[in-house]
């Protein structure tokens, strides 16, 4: 077993801060936060926060990141199954669907984040980055869905990412609204675009 570092045990405490302000930050959202407010909302204090991050910035594009990256993680492990067209097409439904309904107000803070990287600058490489991920994401199921169909994709990867993107980000707005239909129109959204997507 690798001896643990002093980096290695500094990270886990970055890791372990930025999960207890996961919740504030999707809480109260990127304008309404600083690093004293999240504190205020977790059992640590303001100087142990900026101590292993220097600013506001820097804690909600390490907990996006980490966010999404364990989102992908776990969407992309609940489609490896699929034998079928059809099948890959209903587990990513229910992938985002289920995504999606457990947790909307981290996704809000995705969208929030994104739209802030408009105004700063210093959150444009971050989220450039995780965009990627997402669209790569996106794509590999569309193609292994245009494999299983026997055809290929009809559209560029860019493309595929904003009508999934589009399709998720309403079924948010929806859901936060309080409307019961969201979910399972998400869900039947995304099953009625794959066979769109190739020909």
């Amino acid at each position: 077993m690798r001896r643990r570092t002093p980096a290695d045990k500094f990270e886990d405490r970055r890791r372990e801060l930025a999960d207890a302000a996961l919740l504030a930050l999707a809480d109260l959202g990127y304008a309404r936060t600083s690093l004293r407010t999240i504190a205020e909302h977790t059992k640590f204090s303001h100087g142990l926060l900026h101590y292993y991050f220097a600013d506001k910035v820097e804690l909600i594009t390490y907990c996006v990141r980490r966010y999404k990256a364990a989102c992908v993680q776990r969407y992309e492990g609940g489609v490896g199954e699929a034998a079928t067209a059809a099948e890959l097409a209903a587990a990513c439904a229910d992938g985002l669907a289920t995504a999606l309904g457990e947790a909307p107000l981290m996704h809000r803070m995705w969208y929030d984040l994104r739209t802030q990287s408009l105004f700063e600058p210093a959150f444009r490489e971050d989220v450039a980055e995780i965009d990627d991920s997402l669209r790569d994401m996106i794509w590999r199921n569309v193609s292994a869905y245009a494999g299983l169909a026997g055809a290929e994709p009809t559209c560029s990867e860019a493309d595929a990412y904003a009508l999934f993107d589009g399709l998720f980000q309403q079924a948010l707005l929806r859901h936060l609204a309080g409307e019961e239909t969201a979910l399972d129109d998400l869900r039947r959204g995304v099953r009625e675009l794959f066979p769109r997507l190739v020909g």
